[in-house]
C-alpha cells in the first residue's frame, strides 16, 4: 500500500494546483495489477519545462528508492534529472542568480517581486585617507610672504581613518556618509619655527636657542562626519574594495560636505643641544578653531579613489591667528 500511494504521487509536477481553483489536466497510467501513475498539469505551459527532464532516469531512480523505502528526495523536481544540455543552462543560470543575490541582497527564497522591497543598498567598509596638507590665504600661499607658518609640502601628512556606508539610490547614484578621525600635520618650511600663544593670539617666531633644528610641526586631529553623493558612470551595484579583490571598471564622481570636531592639538620639534637629540611636544589649542566644516571631492576608478578637501572656515580661532584655509589631497583605499 505504501509504494502505492508514493507511486501515486511521482511526477505531480502541479500538485500546487489542486489547492486552486482551475482544474489540472490529469493522466493516469496503470502499473502492475495495483499500481499507477499519475501526471497532473496545472498550466500546460509547464510541458515545455517537462520536456527538459529525463523521465527514464527519474522512473530508474524511483523504482531504486522505493525498493529502499527511500523517497525524500524525490519529493520535488531536482536539477540532477535535467537532460545534460539543460543542465548545464541551469547551473549558469543558478550561478549568475547567486551573484545577484550576493551584489544585493536579494532574498529570493521569497517571491522575487516582494524581495525586490527589501533589498540590500547599504555596503559598508573601512576607508584609509593618505595624502598631504597645507593652507591658503586670501593672498595666496603663505610661503610667497616668507611666513614662518609656511608649511613644507614633503612631510605634511594628511592621515584619516573612515568608517564608510554607502547607500546606493539609483543605478548610477549613491551617497557615501562616513564617520572617522584625521590628522592635520602642518611641518613648517624653517625647521627652527616656534609656536606658542599669549593672551592676543598664536605666536609664530624662530627659536632662539642655541641648537641643530631638524623639525618643527603642528598637528590637530579630528572627527569627522561626511557625506559625499556619488555619480557612478560604471553602474556597479557597490563600490569595489581595495581589499576585498572585488574589482570591475567603475568611474565615478561626487562633491559633499564635510565637518569636524577638534580632539588633540600640539606642537613638536626635534633639534640637538649639547650633542643630545630633543624632541618636545607641547600640547595646547593654539587658538584653533573647535570646529572645521567644507567641501570633500571625490573622483576614482576600480579600487582607488582620488580627494580634496577644503575647510571653508579657517584653521585659527578670527583675530587669534593669521587666517589660514586649510586643505589637503591624496588617494582613499
Amino acid at each position: 500500500m505504501k509504494r502505492n500511494v508514493i507511486l501515486a504521487c511521482l511526477v505531480m509536477w502541479g500538485a500546487v494546483g489542486f489547492s486552486q481553483t482551475k482544474p489540472a489536466d490529469t493522466v493516469v497510467i496503470k502499473v502492475g495489477t495495483g499500481s499507477k501513475l499519475i501526471l497532473a498539469v496545472q498550466d500546460k505551459k509547464d510541458l515545455e519545462t517537462m520536456k527538459q527532464y529525463d523521465f527514464q532516469k527519474l522512473i530508474t531512480d524511483l523504482i531504486a528508492k522505493l525498493e529502499k523505502e527511500d523517497t525524500a528526495k524525490l519529493q520535488k523536481a531536482s536539477i540532477e534529472y535535467l537532460k545534460p544540455d539543460t543542465a548545464k543552462i541551469a547551473e549558469v543560470k543558478a550561478v549568475e542568480e547567486a551573484n545577484t543575490n550576493e551584489d544585493w541582497g536579494v532574498d529570493w527564497s521569497s517571491d522575487h517581486k516582494e524581495s525586490k522591497k527589501f533589498r540590500k543598498r547599504t555596503y559598508h567598509s573601512m576607508n584609509f585617507d593618505l595624502g598631504t596638507n597645507n593652507y591658503v590665504t586670501q593672498e595666496g600661499f603663505p610661503d610667497q610672504n616668507n611666513s614662518f607658518y609656511t608649511v613644507k609640502p614633503w612631510g605634511s601628512w594628511y592621515v584619516g581613518i573612515n568608517s564608510v556606508q554607502r547607500t546606493r539610490l539609483a543605478n548610477k547614484f549613491y551617497v557615501e556618509w562616513a564617520l572617522g578621525a584625521s590628522w592635520y600635520n602642518f611641518k613648517f618650511e624653517n625647521a627652527q619655527t616656534q609656536i606658542s600663544k599669549d593672551n592676543n593670539g598664536v605666536i609664530f617666531q624662530l627659536d632662539s636657542r642655541d641648537a641643530d633644528f631638524q623639525k618643527s610641526k603642528l598637528t590637530a586631529a579630528y572627527l569627522n562626519a561626511s557625506l559625499v553623493p556619488m555619480l557612478d558612470f560604471g553602474g556597479n551595484r557597490r563600490k569595489p574594495s581595495f581589499f576585498d579583490g572585488y574589482n570591475a571598471d567603475s568611474f565615478r564622481i561626487g562633491v559633499g560636505p564635510y565637518a569636524g570636531y577638534r580632539i588633540a592639538s600640539y606642537s613638536k620639534q626635534v633639534f640637538k643641544e649639547n650633542d643630545a637629540e630633543r624632541k618636545p611636544r607641547n600640547h595646547d589649542n593654539f587658538y584653533l578653531n573647535n570646529i572645521r566644516y567644507g567641501l570633500r571631492a571625490q573622483i576614482g576608478f576600480d579600487d582607488i579613489d582620488l580627494f580634496f578637501n577644503y575647510d571653508l572656515n579657517e584653521l585659527f580661532v578670527e583675530n587669534k591667528g593669521p587666517q589660514l584655509n586649510a586643505f589637503s589631497f591624496g588617494i582613499t583605499f
